[in-house]
Parts: C-alpha cells; structure tokens; sequence
C-alpha cells in the first residue's frame, strides 16, 4: 500500500491523557450498527491503535444511511495510485485496492460505494475493505427471475458458460449463449456479457441466466425502431449472417432481412456462396418492406446499378453479337449477351437444318455462340434472339434451287392428318397434300407414306416469303426422263397453272402450311 496519504481526510489524534469523546458525540458521528460492526473488525486491538480511530471526523463529511447486515457504505476520498481511500462516515477510514472494480466498472472521489469491512490494519491504522464480499451480498438480496444482470465467464464445459455475477456462481447453457448456435465456446471466457437471469434456486443457490434472451429483446426493439424509419430504396451497410440455397440474411444494424438468390447479382447466380460468404460486410438496397408481416427484402445487385440501362444502346434488333449459352430449358436456350443481360433463342431459332425437340440435342451450356438480336423489351427486361438466322437462310436458297414443275427426291419427315411433310434440302420442307400422294382417294396418310421414307414429288408451287413448297406425290410419270424434265424447268419456270388442282390444292397459297 502507498504511504502518500495526502489526499486522504487526516486522523486526529486525542491529546496527552488520552480523554475520549463522549458518547453523545459518537452517536452524532456514527451509526450505532456500523460502531457495532467496527468493534467487532477491531476486537483485541492495542489501547494506541484505539485511539489513533478515535479521531474527529471532518466537519463536512457527510452523514450516510447504513444497511442492515454486513455490508456498508462509504465514501471514495482519494484514489492514490492503485488503492481507494473510504470515507466510512464516522471516526473511522479505510481502503481498498482499485483491483476489486472490473474493468467497465467506473468510480471516482465523492462516490458512494458498498463494501465489507475485513479487517484493521494496525500498521497503517486503516480499516482494510472488500468490494467483492458486498457484491456478492447485493447481487445474491437483489437477483430475482426476469433480472438484467452482467456476468463474467470464468470458465465453460461441455453444456455452456460457468459465471460471476458479483462473486455469485452462475451457468449458462449453451443454447443461451447467442441467437445463432455457438461451437466454440473458448472466446466467451473473460468476457463480460449482459444476460437475463432466467432461473433461480435460492436454497441451493443456483443461477441459470440467457445471454440469447437478452439479444432476443434487443432485436425486437431494434427491429420496431428501424421499421418506423425504413424506407424503399435506402442503401445501407449490412453484414452476411446466414446464407441459405435460396439467399442470404443480412444484418442490417441489428436487423436481418432477406436478400434473395435472384437479387444477389444481375448474372444468373446458381449458389449463394458464389457470390457472398457469411460475416462479409456489404452494401445492400431495401428492395421490399412487408410491415405487416414484419419482413425486409433486401438486394445486393441494385446497389450497383442496373445493366438493362444500358441494354438498348448495345443491343439493336437484326444486329450480330456474341454469347455464351447458360441455360437449357426444353422451350430454348438462355444466352448471356453481358454480364446480368441474357436473352432467349427458342428452339424454333436454334438451327434451320432439322426440327429441334430439345435445346439440349444441339447446345450445351457454356458453349459460345454467334446470335442474331430479333427483339429488345426493356420494360420486361426481354431480348429475343436467333442463331440460325446468323446464316443465310436455306429458303433463300431454295427459291433460286427449285422451281414449279422439277422432280425432286426427299425424305418424309413427319406426316399429318392433312398431308406428309417432306424435306427436300436440308433446312426446306414442302407439303404433299392428302389429295397429291396418290391418284386414288387417300384415307390415311400412313397408308401411302411414313416418317423416314425418301420419295419423289413434283413441286407445285415455291413461296419463300411465306417459307412454303408444295409438292405432289401423285402427278409422277415413272416412265418420263427425269433428267430431260429437269433440263426443261428453265422454260417452264416462269408458267402459272391455269386451274385449281385436284383435292381442293390452290397454287396461291397453303392455309394448312405450319411454319
């Protein structure tokens, strides 16, 4: 202990002759219980060690109401170094060493502090005293179920946090620890955490508090607070708590709201954690507030800006550009043009050499592809995309290739209740009406013809604006050179038949035609 005691209030001591106060005076002075507990901490003292306490207190101290039981007040009148100078309020002064406040414990001169008398320290003539003995007995009178208290852990095992509550042993389970499921218990030891207790045992003086309970609260407070002031479109800092296959929850000041999978980045996202890991800090958009159902939807891409903006300027319909397939689905092809823009090749616009049943026969994702931009919806954020018109089309073709009249050989590809659809170029189907496959009343189609058989057809008419050919199976003479027709189409290209065909076919069109 410091012997620099100049801060502290003086101990008079009696003149020669060692006449003592009276007791009236004594009583003016200091409170008969705590006279009482001071006899009894200064029992088989020497006549000089009396009377050095015997010492008039200062006209100013102040008078202070004592509690019953062992535990006192006092007055701090100096903190010298590491020890606290008390003021007990009577003839009598003593210390403690600052060591028994804990670290968020605040005090200073002219504080009223509880404390337990130990012992008299005849060498310095002080009463030596206990911070954490009042404590305990405070803690222990004052602590009921539903009480607030802060705790310091001490140690853990298996089932939770063992605990001081002001020298008072106290346990936290694990599942009272946080909000979230703690594994690691090691960093709570030491700390101090604010907890609610939540059962009490005073016979056998057992303490079970929740730090989670505590937390619970403050979150449905918090929560109230920030849905009073929280607005659509703010952007705030938030921290990734939990993530899940469908988004994550993001801490958003004590708050957490959800920020779905679709709202994590523009680009097609497939795993969470592909974009965000938890306890990462980011900037997040309030997208949606359900304050009904006390929900807060969140996104992380619009904080960056919508790519869409942009979308109009680089992506002009009857342009070429470059993308990569990203997604098969049976409809079509989903490809990315830019990163958070993609845009849809239907499968009728994969290629124009066969009838696609399914993306995924001709494409596989990641594959890079030349596409044609047909169609730009900015408000349904929609671009409609081909790859096969990116290539010349082969009807294009076809209506310098084949005229009216010419003997052609192709192949049945599907056949109809009306009439047989017959690929005569790769990427070129006519129609053979149910009329034209045979010179006698057809019935079936599948009576004359099926899928896969290559038969040979006379074209009746070529409609490449309108993508149709019309073809006949039944106007076929096996006995006519089909080389010396063919040499003869050059003067017959340019007729027009004069009548209406039989089986009700019209040379201005096809109404039964599919595209």
């Amino acid at each position: 202990m410091s012997s620099d005691f100049s801060e502290i209030r003086p101990i008079k001591k009696p003149d020669a002759g060692g006449a003592r106060q009276s007791k009236g005076e004594d009583a003016d002075l200091m409170d008969n219980d705590l006279q009482r507990e001071v006899d009894a901490a200064l029992s088989g003292m020497s006549m000089d060690e009396l009377e050095m306490l015997e010492a008039a207190p200062s006209a100013d101290a102040p008078k202070i109401e004592q509690p019953a039981g062992p535990v006192k007040r006092g007055t701090i009148i100096a903190i010298n170094g590491e020890d606290i100078f008390v003021d007990m309020g009577g003839k009598s002064q003593g210390y403690l060493p600052a060591i028994e406040f804990g670290p968020d414990d605040t005090y200073k001169v002219g504080d009223v502090i509880e404390v337990v008398i130990e012992r008299y320290d005849s060498a310095d003539g002080m009463l030596m005293l206990s911070r954490g003995g009042a404590k305990r007995e405070v803690a222990w009178r004052e602590i009921e179920e539903g009480v607030i208290v802060e705790a310091r852990v001490v140690d853990h095992n298996k089932g939770g946090l063992e605990l001081d509550i002001a020298g008072t042993r106290a346990f936290m389970p694990v599942g009272q620890i946080d909000l979230a499921h703690v594994e690691d218990m090691k960093p709570y030891v030491n700390q101090r955490l604010v907890c609610e207790v939540i059962d009490l045992n005073r016979e056998e003086r057992n303490i079970v508090v929740s730090r989670k309970a505590v937390l619970q609260r403050e979150q449905i407070e918090k929560r109230a607070k920030l849905m009073e002031t929280l607005e659509e479109g703010q952007i705030l800092d938030g921290v990734v708590r939990t993530i899940m296959d469908f988004g994550a929850f993001i801490d958003i000041g004590g708050v957490d709201g959800l920020a779905h999978i679709s709202d994590l980045a523009w680009n097609r996202v497939e795993k969470v954690q592909d974009v965000v890991t938890e306890g990462q800090h980011v900037k997040v958009m309030v997208v949606k507030i359900d304050r009904e159902n006390d929900r807060i939807g969140l996104g992380i891409k619009q904080v960056a800006g919508d790519p869409w903006d942009e979308a109009v300027e680089k992506f002009h319909p009857d342009t070429v550009t470059t993308g990569r397939v990203v997604k098969l689905m049976p409809f079509g092809a989903f490809v990315e043009l830019a990163p958070g823009i993609e845009g849809l090749v239907h499968v009728s616009e994969i290629t124009w050499q066969q009838r696609v049943a399914d993306p995924k026969h001709v494409l596989s994702v990641g594959d890079v592809v030349d596409v044609m931009v047909l169609e730009v919806d900015m408000e349904r954020h929609r671009i409609a995309l081909s790859i096969k018109r990116v290539e010349e089309s082969p009807w294009t073709q076809a209506s310098r290739d084949f005229a009216v009249d010419m003997i052609v050989e192709g192949t049945v590809t599907r056949t109809t209740e009306f009439g047989a659809f017959i690929e005569i170029t790769p990427g070129v189907e006519g129609l053979a009406h149910i009329s034209e496959l045979a010179e006698h009343r057809v019935n079936r189609v599948g009576e004359i013809c099926k899928a896969g058989d290559k038969v040979k057809v006379r074209i009746l008419e070529v409609d490449p604006t309108r993508r149709r050919i019309g073809l006949s199976m039944r106007q076929i003479d096996e006995q006519i050179d089909v080389d010396e027709i063919n040499r003869q189409q050059d003067e017959r290209v340019s007729k027009k038949r004069k009548k209406p065909l039989k089986g009700g076919l019209d040379t201005g069109g096809f109404n039964f035609f599919q595209g």
